[in-house]
């Protein structure tokens, strides 16, 4: 499992330590626009980490370009990523 950092306790203190978009994105399910992402064509080598807590996700071995706006990975750091059935929009998909 991937080694956090610092963990808030309380939604204050997510809200004190993140932006309003990074907040309603990390604790409020929110997405960022498709494309408007500083990682969307990033290529270097390196690790994508939680910008909450710090947490390592994703090696940048991993990332691929799918194409759909957003970045891609393959494989994501043991226990670093909880991954949740999506049936919304007529389709069944992993979030």
């Amino acid at each position: 499992m991937s080694e956090t950092t610092d963990i808030p306790d309380d939604e204050a203190e997510w809200r004190e330590r993140l932006t309003d978009e990074e907040y309603e994105i990390l604790r409020e399910r929110g997405t960022e626009p498709k494309f408007s992402g500083e990682y969307i064509d990033q290529d270097d080598d390196g690790s994508y980490r939680c910008a909450g807590c710090g947490t390592e996700l994703f090696d940048s071995e991993t990332k691929y370009g799918s194409g759909h706006g957003w970045p891609s990975f393959f494989d994501a750091n043991d226990g670093a990523v909880e991954f949740k059935e999506d049936r919304s929009h007529g389709m069944v998909r992993t979030e």
